[in-house]
């Protein structure tokens, strides 16, 4: 004597249902979040030693490399100073601002899509 239950489902026997009649699952996949670049601007006004000191306040940069976006900036006009998150560049970008302002200099900084 055979026990059914092991060739048997919940419903009873295999009833002729094959795996293909199984509903799969899939996982959504998931995107990155759009980048963002912080970008500085220059003027005619900030001291470069204001911006250099911005550069490795607000972006953790060493002395040499704030140096080097500070005279980017300086020559090209613009310069990407960091890509974040969205809500981490405009922070970013807020922050730069509110201490040009306290300092009462117009360096601008803004933020665009990667």
């Amino acid at each position: 004597m055979t026990d059914q239950r092991l060739n048997s489902t919940p419903d009873g026997p295999d009833n002729g249902r094959d795996d293909a009649d199984l509903a799969v699952k899939t996982k959504p996949k998931t995107q990155r979040p759009p980048m963002y670049k912080v970008l500085l601007l220059n003027d005619d006004f900030t001291p470069m030693e204001f911006v250099v000191h911005v550069l490795e306040r607000l972006f953790m940069m060493t002395h040499a490399q704030a140096i080097e976006i500070m005279l980017t900036v300086h020559r090209k006009g613009i310069a990407v100073v960091g890509v974040f998150s969205h809500e981490v560049a405009e922070t970013k970008v807020a922050q730069v601002m509110e201490l040009a302002r306290r300092q009462q200099h117009p360096l601008q900084c803004t933020m665009e899509k990667e």
